[in-house]
């Protein structure tokens, strides 16, 4: 088996009779949205879809953008991108940045009450403008041709990732700027030879959140948790078409199998 996938697991499943409250991430949030059949098998199932391979380009740059804003954040100057764009902040200095950076374990969570859910997410950087208020900041690697914006339909979900983490941090008292950056990293393709070595520009582009429709997201996620069976398929969704798909094929081959078995078991009586 993959070691990047389980098929099944048994751990972190909801329970609609336990007193503990259920933990989600931003992600797992963000699948409800895509497809709530997919959310259900995953946290009532424990069986999620397969996940994608490790972008290990991608981490390498995201690491090394941390450090860079780091050696300002430790000398509480901005960063010559900041001053490039004309934006008035600092990276923010705090004692829990590791913690709401790690998003596998910790990141930034809050416990939602009237669900007893505990969303949870981890973000790249925060900063902090002159007003006092948090900037929530996401680092993007790329490369391609066309100027990068955010209008491509798939990039919901960075949006939505966004405006999560500035609801969870608003949630947890801190006063947040609405307007967020993207630190798009694109590597340049126009070189005349590799050498060895790749390029990038860097581009920051704001994006001005809304959080008012996350907590009713909640209140729908714990909803579809509480049904008694699984929602049906959606006809949107690539793995519920393929279940489908492939569920209708295995049928029809035992179909075949159980009438030729049929027909082999009459032949030995009769012939």
């Amino acid at each position: 088996m993959s070691q990047y996938y389980k098929a099944k697991r048994t751990r972190g499943l909801y329970d609609s009779n336990s007193k503990d409250p259920h933990r989600l991430s931003r992600s797992k949030l963000d699948l409800f949205l895509n497809c709530e059949r997919c959310f259900y098998l995953d946290q009532k199932c424990g069986v999620g879809r397969p996940a994608s391979f490790p972008l290990t380009l991608n981490n390498a740059v995201d690491f090394l953008m941390k450090k860079e804003f780091d050696i300002h954040r430790a000398r509480h100057t901005a960063h010559p991108l900041m001053k490039t764009y004309g934006i008035e902040a600092v990276p923010y200095d705090d004692p829990k940045m590791e913690e709401w950076r790690d998003a596998l374990k910790r990141g930034i969570s809050f416990l939602h009450k009237p669900t007893n859910i505990i969303l949870r997410g981890g973000v790249d950087d925060i900063w902090i403008n002159s007003k006092g208020e948090l900037i929530v900041v996401d680092y993007k690697a790329t490369s391609k041709e066309e100027e990068i914006t955010l209008d491509d339909e798939w990039k919901i979900q960075y949006k939505r990732q966004m405006e999560i983490y500035q609801w969870l941090f608003k949630q947890n008292g801190y006063k947040v700027s609405n307007t967020g950056y993207f630190v798009y990293v694109n590597g340049k393709t126009d070189r005349e030879a590799f050498d060895g070595k790749l390029d990038f520009d860097i581009t920051i582009i704001s994006y001005t959140g809304k959080t008012d429709w996350i907590e009713k997201t909640i209140f729908e996620m714990k909803k579809c948790l509480d049904l008694p069976n699984a929602p049906i398929p959606n006809s949107d969704c690539d793995y519920c078409n393929y279940r489908k798909a492939a569920g209708e094929c295995l049928q029809a081959l035992v179909k075949q199998e159980k009438i030729k078995k049929s027909a082999d078991e009459k032949d030995t009586l009769f012939g």
